[in-house]
């Protein structure tokens, strides 16, 4: 049961940064906290994967500092965080022995992080009177929360 309330939470993180989700399951399986081995996903621990997907994740800390980056909620990015959330709740789920329900509950998660962060990040925003603090919290929360579901895993 445990292990599905972490595909669920994996999924809230990656509607908050689409990229940190991916980012933090594959440096959960290169440590040996999420043990894919033998899995569709053991690719995941690998250091092309872990690289690729930390650089992923640091350009979206970046980029969505920038005032031009559009809204979580319009298509292509909604999409591609339920994308996020499906695909890392999946390797959790490998590990409860059901990666179709951990990709489902990464789904449900990735919505509500989407819309909840972005709701989230607004009364932020209005509390500072800018944005920028708010996406600071925002990315400390993405961050802190990846790690602790992670580590919570194995």
């Amino acid at each position: 049961m445990t292990l599905y309330v972490l595909a669920l939470l994996i999924g809230v993180i990656a509607g908050l940064r689409a990229m940190t989700a991916p980012a933090a399951v594959a440096w959960g399986a290169h440590l040996g906290w999420i043990p894919l081995h033998g899995t569709p996903l053991a690719w995941l621990g690998g250091n092309i994967a872990v690289w690729i997907f930390t650089a992923l994740a640091a350009v979206e800390l970046v980029s969505d500092q920038l005032p031009f980056t559009p809204s979580r909620k319009v298509p292509p990015q909604f999409g591609a965080r339920i994308v996020a959330g499906g695909f890392s709740g999946a390797a959790i789920g490998f590990v409860a022995g059901s990666w179709i329900a951990g990709a489902a509950l990464g789904v449900v998660g990735a919505v509500l992080g989407t819309l909840g962060g972005a709701e989230g990040r607004g009364r932020l925003a209005k509390v500072f009177k800018r944005d920028t603090p708010a996406a600071l919290i925002e990315d400390v929360v993405a961050l802190g929360g990846a790690y602790l579901i992670v580590s919570a895993v194995g």
